[in-house]
């Protein structure tokens, strides 16, 4: 492992620890305070938002998800291919979700494909530079990857609840910088 690899894997153990301590009910309180600073999002009706359904400590953002839907917002959610591949699926409202891997839901394949305009990102760590740590299989990078092959840029918007931010994230390369984060102490934006 490099020193920058095993730094990123040092940074994503505690803050996940840090996120795993926040009880429950903290974490419902924290959610809904991410959804309202969260709807401030700018967006045109009709842009594709992939959102994400929680998992182990995530921040619930299907309150935000919701309120999106309202002001127009397609939405999807990401679905895991394989170790290497997720694609994003059409969430429609009643749609039925079905188990896609790695603890996940979402939309099955019968759902309509779409390339997001916005992604709202789950993330283990990140820093006042728009860096972040992901869970590290890199799913999220190389789908980013090929939606800029096809010409696309979307928006990056960070999920996290602000015990995960940390001074310095080491990056390389290829990581793809946050344009904003959402906390349940508002939205930050880099620049």
């Amino acid at each position: 492992m490099t020193g920058n690899a095993a730094m990123k894997a040092q940074l994503r153990k505690e803050r996940l620890e840090r996120r795993d301590a926040i009880p429950a009910d903290t974490r419902i309180e924290y959610s809904l305070a991410i959804a309202a600073f969260g709807e401030a999002l700018a967006f045109e009706p009709g842009a594709v938002v992939s959102g994400f359904l929680p998992i182990r400590s995530e921040a619930d953002i299907r309150p935000l998800m919701a309120r999106l839907r309202e002001r127009g917002a397609r939405l999807c959610l990401p679905v895991v291919l394989d170790r290497e591949t997720i694609v994003f699926r059409e969430l429609l409202p009643g749609g039925e979700l079905v188990s896609t891997g790695f603890g996940t839901r979402g939309p099955g394949p019968d759902a309509a494909e779409l390339d997001p305009d916005i992604l709202l990102v789950p993330l283990a760590a990140f820093d006042g530079g728009g860096h972040r740590i992901g869970y590290g299989a890199g799913h999220y990078d190389r789908a980013i990857a090929r939606l800029r092959q096809k010409g696309r840029d979307p928006r990056l918007i960070g999920i996290a609840f602000a015990c995960q931010e940390v001074a310095h994230v080491p990056f390389e390369p290829h990581d793809v910088r946050l344009e904003a984060v959402v906390t349940e102490n508002g939205m930050r934006t880099f620049g």
